[in-house]
């Protein structure tokens, strides 16, 4: 990544547009879908819809608003005032615009209005989360373990709302409730599809006598670094050297070519990667 591109990236503009876009979009299906089929969408905003559906007390965005602050004051010591703001906006825009949007999709079937409510509603989450703030609420709780522990933002997202459809199982009609968790469950695959969308690789090994030779034309006509890695053959205990490359997919087809037009007997093997950073790849996000 250059220093224009990794500016532009932590650019203002640039972050304010993601989380802006991305909140609208999730307020867009909150309104349109999981307001008139009283879905319980997850996260803090679930647990805002949970009290509205019980007491009628505001509106789930103003309960929203008010549940946030303890999560932020959580935001700004373990993680940077920077994503504190930007998560701000992120509460803000969503709290806001959820009293003034109000975009009908009519969907009948429940189960319909689940999966298109959970993938429109990742997708928007997630490209809140490609910023350097968060959708506030349980997403800054996401973050700081993400940070410290490597734990995955949807799998949190999932297990954090798992407790709570336990809780709404004991007030609510079962249906929804099962409703609701497929619409989390989805969102939570679109979320970590989002984040990976723009930083996936392929990790391919590459097993021939010919390696060196391949690595050459790898290098010559692809542009792209490969790693020799030395290894013993099992059966003969004959040494060999693999081939390591990690590559996008676009370039895989003329790698693939390459590999077997050098040796139509060599082995070739990919992998799916969620990420790949460091390098001459995406580098590692600074809240």
């Amino acid at each position: 990544m250059t220093d224009k591109k990794r500016n532009y990236v932590y650019s203002v503009f640039w972050n304010c547009g993601l989380i802006i876009v991305g909140t609208l979009i999730q307020t867009v299906v909150l309104k349109g879908i999981a307001a008139p089929q009283q879905f319980i969408p997850g996260g803090l905003f679930g647990i805002a819809s949970l009290l509205h559906y019980q007491t009628d007390w505001l509106n789930p965005g103003l309960l929203y608003l008010l549940l946030n602050i303890p999560m932020f004051i959580l935001g700004y010591i373990f993680v940077s005032r920077r994503f504190l703001w930007y998560s701000a906006l992120a509460m803000l825009v969503v709290s806001l615009s959820y009293q003034f949007i109000n975009i009908p999709i009519p969907i009948d079937n429940q189960l319909y209005a689940a999966l298109v409510f959970g993938a429109i509603f990742g997708v928007g989450s997630g490209t809140v989360l490609r910023s350097l703030g968060s959708n506030g609420g349980a997403d800054v709780l996401a973050v700081i373990l993400n940070q410290k522990y490597n734990l995955g933002v949807g799998k949190f997202s999932f297990g954090f709302n798992l407790t709570l459809y336990v809780i709404c199982f004991f007030s609510m009609p079962a249906d929804l409730v099962i409703a609701s968790m497929i619409g989390v469950f989805v969102a939570a695959q679109a979320i970590d599809y989002t984040l990976s969308l723009f930083s996936q690789r392929k990790l391919v090994f590459v097993i021939s006598p010919q390696s060196e030779t391949i690595a050459d034309q790898i290098m010559s006509h692809l542009k792209i670094g490969t790693t020799m890695v030395p290894a013993v053959g099992a059966y003969r205990r004959e040494a060999k050297t693999v081939l390591m490359v990690v590559i996008n997919n676009i370039q895989l087809k003329r790698l693939e070519e390459i590999v077997f037009t050098v040796d139509d007997h060599a082995l070739f093997i990919v992998e799916n990667t969620f990420n790949v950073l460091g390098s001459t790849f995406s580098k590692r996000k600074l809240y």
